[in-house]
């Protein structure tokens, strides 16, 4: 296995549109991040909803995910419980930069945050079942499933189950 590039975590510029855009838009990837039904995302629409997000002064935590000085994608703490101390965790990365383990860095870095910097006690995620590289990544940082939603999910023509999984503080 090749060497993982420097991953960092930092905030979204301009210059990191594109590249976001590209993963928000590609069809063949949509069950895996968005639990939405699938559909085409013009840019203008894209546009409106990144820039409302960036004055946006709720609790979610975005982060682009950096490597070796390029944009790979986005990981977000988001669902905060500010009385239980917990978040949920999403990661998405673009055509090129998945299999490497720069979404397992990643995902370490935004849990540590998650943990360090905003005081969570738990952090919990979902996948698809059939997700089997992020479902191996989430177990390599920590994550634990802690039950299914069966046949939750309706994935290129058939149902699928969710898989949930979450992390406690002192279990890192």
């Amino acid at each position: 296995m090749s060497e993982v590039p420097t991953v960092t975590l930092r905030a979204r510029t301009e210059a990191d549109r594109d590249v976001l855009y590209s993963i928000a838009s590609d069809l063949s990837t949509w069950e895996e991040r968005d639990p939405s039904a699938p559909g085409p995302v013009p840019r203008q629409r894209y546009d409106a909803q990144a820039n409302a997000s960036a004055t946006s002064y709720r609790d979610d935590v975005f982060f682009v995910i950096d490597v070796d000085g390029r944009p790979a994608g986005s990981a977000t703490l988001f669902a905060f419980d500010t009385l239980a101390r917990h978040a949920e965790a999403g990661i998405s990365l673009a055509d090129g930069f998945r299999g490497r383990g720069v979404g397992t860095e990643a995902l370490r870095q935004l849990v540590d945050f998650g943990f360090t910097r905003r005081n969570l006690r738990r952090i919990h995620l979902q996948a698809i079942a059939s997700n089997a590289g992020a479902l191996r990544a989430y177990a390599k940082v920590g994550f634990v499933e802690e039950g299914r939603r069966r046949q939750h999910a309706w994935v290129r023509g058939g149902y699928e189950d969710v898989v949930l999984m979450g992390l406690l503080r002192d279990e890192r």
